[in-house]
């Protein structure tokens, strides 16, 4: 089987391309800058969901498409719908022109509340868009993903390094480790009856979620330290992210859109879109997969 990939070069995409080479698959996968490094069963394809040329190329022989490109942070709030939206649209268009049928969409749990991001707003217009193409298809809503290459909650693990780890006012959120995500993705490629046109909010299983406060003392546990956790309000958020915003420009992680979501209390997901056990269950407890993830970190010099 070949399967044409979208946001290969990303944190999820890598995952997913090592996942792939695990069980023997071959991938085209798509990159604006094409890897210098060769990978086992994948030819790149250079250009971006605005190129209707590599597009095609993506889909030629492909059997399914896993699409997980997308922008999840952007001081141009406008920027979401030209690249969740109207590159979905493009992908969409191109897989059903190509004859390939079987479309799985990597959303966001943001999509539940379109109402508190630009960024869940892109995302939900996206879903209604792949729900109505008339391809065979699933939607993932991932929960916090972690693990190897992550950079935005990496930021946490470097603060609790440094002995602070600052939240947003209390709630709870779902957490997944990637490697657990991709082998998901890989998991759904068959579809079939009580997958095809279902939407999955996938986690590490843990009922509930993680309080803000235990997830922050959890990362702590895995640099190796206790660290003080403020629970800072959206006033203060809000100022944080106009200097952020400031001094990394382009590069800010706490952007005003993310703030708006980041003070939502309730990220947990939801247990009726649960992906059936017969499926898949995810392998690795948070607890050891945040500890491997600083050794990743520490080991790449990251921390």
């Amino acid at each position: 089987m070949t399967l044409a990939l979208t946001g290969g070069t990303g944190f999820v995409g890598q995952a997913t391309l090592d996942a792939i080479e695990r069980q023997g698959l071959s991938a085209r996968a798509l990159a604006r800058t094409v890897p210098k490094d060769a990978r086992k069963g994948v030819e790149w394809i250079g250009g971006s969901l605005a190129d209707r040329a590599a597009l095609v190329r993506l889909m030629e022989g492909a059997e399914a498409v896993i699409h997980i490109a997308g922008l999840t942070s952007t001081l141009d709030s406008t920027a979401f719908e030209a690249a969740n939206v109207t590159g979905t649209l493009a992908l969409i268009e191109v897989a059903k022109t190509a004859g390939v049928p079987r479309f799985v969409f990597v959303s966001s749990l943001a999509a539940r509340r379109p109402d508190l991001s630009a960024y869940g707003a892109s995302k939900a217009r996206a879903e209604k868009i792949v729900a109505a193409s008339g391809l065979d298809w699933t939607i993932v809503r991932p929960p916090g993903v972690y693990g190897p290459r992550d950079r935005d909650i990496f930021e946490l693990f470097r603060a609790a390094s440094r002995g602070v780890v600052p939240m947003p006012p209390p709630g709870c959120a779902s957490m997944i480790h990637v490697d657990d995500l991709a082998e998901l993705l890989l998991a759904l490629i068959p579809g079939g009856e009580g997958v095809t046109g279902a939407v999955f909010e996938p986690d590490d299983g843990r009922e509930g979620g993680w309080p803000h406060r235990e997830l922050a003392l959890a990362i702590g546990q895995a640099v190796g330290r206790r660290p003080w956790v403020p629970h800072l309000s959206r006033r203060v958020l809000d100022l944080a992210s106009r200097v952020d915003c400031a001094v990394r420009r382009n590069g800010a992680r706490l952007t005003p859109d993310r703030v708006s979501y980041m003070c939502h209390p309730d990220w947990v997901v939801d247990p009726a879109r649960k992906v059936p056990e017969s499926l898949w269950t995810p392998r690795i407890p948070t607890l050891e997969g945040l500890k491997a993830t600083a050794a990743w970190y520490r080991e790449k010099g990251w921390l």
